[in-house]
């Protein structure tokens, strides 16, 4: 019985590279997704171009932390002068001081600010009224679409020694507080209206996750015997929790930029203590002061504090959660 051999193919002559061409662009590679959809990509233009002018362009300026810097000279600085103006903000007790207030201010805005969306957003999923549920959540938005300046005018308005706060505290216990110019009352004034500002429109995220939890889920928990408290602990939450890890890296990364505006419209001299952060302090330094290279040193020490601490939370979230930002 003869053996047949198969021979391989001739290769025709004008095959070999269209192969090759067709093997380079395989599925899934970022030149044939550029290729079809390249309209889309068109849309990236403005918004990259936009990050790219104030965003990156920007951070050259970092340099005149290094050099002295004069009005009406080189934006880069006149002369080298090393680590003089960060050896200056290191030696300077009231940078520290807005350095501790900064931490301490982000800290309670962390603890407070960032669950109560996420509570909130778990009530307003228990509620079966589809018209109450719709007004809480208008209500609720309704502060994040207000103006910075409206807010602070509406806190030193509530808070003022004639406001409405105190007119209810002398009516009650025949005294009234002096609450903008205490340094000990100005954390819980901040706090209080960034939850009341911030609560209604970060629940949005937490509510669209919410409505791709599977049903069939909580039908296995009421048969197992589970309560509502029960099924929101082990089928609500879990099944929100990439969300969660996403917003609360995000959340860490911009740990140190507390809110300046509302800051800088409602503190003065006199609540200092508690008041004065990092940003505020860069805002009179700088431009009150026109001391630029020493307020480029400190914003420059602030934003590698801000790097490290988003990297490190991503890091421990993909680590011990799988869920990371990247």
């Amino acid at each position: 019985m003869a053996l047949r051999l198969d021979v391989p193919p001739k290769v025709v002559p004008g095959t070999e590279a269209s192969t090759t061409k067709k093997r380079r662009d395989k599925p899934g590679s970022w030149k044939l997704a550029i290729k079809r959809d390249w309209r889309l990509y068109t849309l990236l233009a403005l918004p990259l171009l936009y990050l790219l002018i104030f965003r990156y362009l920007p951070m050259a300026g970092n340099v005149i932390a290094f050099r002295q810097f004069q009005p009406g000279g080189s934006i880069f600085g006149e002369k080298w002068v090393g680590l003089k103006y960060i050896t200056l903000f290191i030696n300077d007790p009231s940078f520290w001081q807005a350095f501790q207030n900064t931490i301490i201010l982000g800290v309670l805005t962390l603890v407070f600010c960032f669950p109560m969306p996420i509570i909130f957003a778990l009530m307003l999923n228990e509620l079966r009224s589809q018209k109450f549920k719709k007004f809480v959540q208008t209500v609720a938005y309704l502060p994040h679409f207000m103006s910075v300046v409206i807010i602070a005018g509406m806190i030193l308005q509530n808070f003022s020694m004639t406001g409405t706060v105190n007119q209810i505290a002398e009516s009650l216990f025949g005294t009234t507080v002096n609450f903008t110019q205490d340094p000990g009352w100005f954390r819980p004034m901040y706090i209080s209206s960034e939850v009341w500002q911030t609560m209604g429109w970060g629940a949005i995220l937490y509510l669209a996750a919410l409505t791709r939890v599977d049903e069939s889920l909580y039908e296995a928990a009421r048969i197992d015997g589970a309560n509502r408290w029960q099924q929101t602990w082990h089928v609500t939450l879990p099944a929100i929790r990439p969300t969660i890890i996403t917003l609360l890296i995000l959340n860490i990364g911009t740990f140190m930029a507390v809110g300046f505006e509302k800051i800088l419209l409602i503190y003065n001299p006199l609540n200092f203590a508690t008041s004065d952060v990092i940003s505020t302090y860069l805002y009179r330094v700088g431009l009150e002061s026109s001391n630029f290279s020493y307020a480029a040193a400190i914003g420059m020490f602030e934003s590698v504090i801000g790097l490290t601490l988003i990297l490190s939370a991503n890091a421990v979230s993909k680590r011990l959660a799988g869920t990371s930002l990247w």
